[in-house]
């Protein structure tokens, strides 16, 4: 069989299933071993246990899925509305990274590989394919920059200069020897962030330690997300209006003039989540929390880390009775963990009520 054609041909099928690029790398990542057990070492994952399991499949991709050789590393973009956002303001409104306004990308993007794979197993036979999209113990990143995706930016995310960072990753592993991508390793290619420190000037809460060094637990996607307790009072003002995920390293990044708008209609937003008010979202009981967020990422969350991180984003905005009242409401029903986080926002909302007002002059 002629894989060069074939690989040809999955990048043809690829673009036909929305994917904006694809990219085949083999399952060698020893460079990026010594990192990652560094970063695990020093506890830099938080409570993301999962990180530290499976290390070895991780870096072994042929053994989490006997047999594979090649990996196909495919990216979809995701920007919604009509161009990059505006960094957030602490004005009223909740900020929901871009990423999850839509649809649940894990379902999209991995029914989507799984289509691809199935084309793929019509043109060879004995093939074997596992799609994932950030469902399993897969280096998405590191493979993709192997793969010639992009490259690793200082923010820790995956760049491409003709697309920014705004999409999404998944891979399908095979045991076809298709012929791999033409990729630089990291020690032939141009560091094409130069001496750009935007991503790092701008993070609220100092996560990105330095350049492709981050610190988890500062994270305000790792806070507002993967944390499920409480939220450091040294962090809690930096966190802003943020309620879900973060995008400012995204948003100041140069690369990021070339992000591309997305015309999946799976990625559009819900319910004018790309607008809402706080107020408006601590409206929502449970029950409607789970009706409106039903196939959305924002399940990540339960709603009471939904209540914790919309009050910490209460206390840092200006003072209303309405938002006052809602959480008074919410604080009724809400455990220790979560009453504690309403009652921060109170205190603060009250000494902003307090503060003398003076007309200007």
């Amino acid at each position: 069989m002629d894989l060069d054609a074939l690989a040809d041909d999955i990048r043809t099928w690829a673009s036909e299933l929305g994917f904006q690029q694809v990219g085949i790398t083999d399952t060698d990542l020893s460079r990026c071993a010594p990192d990652l057990r560094r970063w695990l070492a020093l506890g830099l994952h938080g409570t993301m246990g999962y990180m530290a399991r499976n290390v070895d499949k991780r870096l072994h991709p042929e053994r989490l899925v006997d047999s594979t050789m090649r990996v196909i590393s495919a990216r979809m973009d995701y920007l919604s509305g009509d161009a990059l956002p505006a960094l957030p303001e602490n004005d009223g409104s909740a900020y929901i990274a871009r990423y999850a306004l839509g649809r649940d990308y894990h379902k999209t993007v991995r029914r989507r590989l799984a289509r691809l794979a199935k084309r793929i197993n019509t043109r060879v036979d004995g093939g074997s394919y596992r799609a994932f999209a950030d469902s399993a113990p897969v280096l998405e990143k590191p493979l993709a920059d192997k793969a010639g995706i992009g490259w690793t930016g200082k923010n820790t995310l995956l760049l491409n200069e003709t697309a920014g960072s705004m999409f999404f990753l998944g891979e399908i592993y095979t045991n076809i020897p298709l012929p791999v991508s033409r990729a630089f390793a990291p020690d032939e290619r141009e560091d094409k962030c130069g001496a750009c420190k935007a991503c790092i000037n701008v993070c609220p809460t100092g996560a990105i330690l330095g350049p492709r060094r981050l610190d988890a637990t500062k994270c305000i996607s790792y806070l507002t997300i993967e944390h499920k307790g409480t939220i450091p009072l040294e962090l809690r003002e930096a966190v802003g209006n943020r309620v879900f995920g973060c995008d400012d390293c995204q948003v100041v990044c140069p690369w990021n003039r070339y992000a591309n708008l997305t015309a999946e209609a799976d990625f559009a937003p819900r319910h004018g989540l790309d607008g809402a008010s706080l107020a408006e979202l601590l409206s929502w009981d449970e029950a409607t929390f789970l009706a409106k967020t039903e196939g959305m990422a924002l399940r990540r969350v339960n709603y009471g880390q939904w209540v914790r991180n919309l009050a910490v984003a209460a206390g840092n905005a200006p003072y209303g009775e309405r938002l006052v009242g809602l959480l008074r409401q919410r604080r009724i029903d809400a455990d220790d963990m979560v009453a504690e986080h309403i009652d921060w926002a109170l205190a603060r909302l009250a000494s902003r009520k307090a503060m003398p007002r003076f007309k200007a002059l």
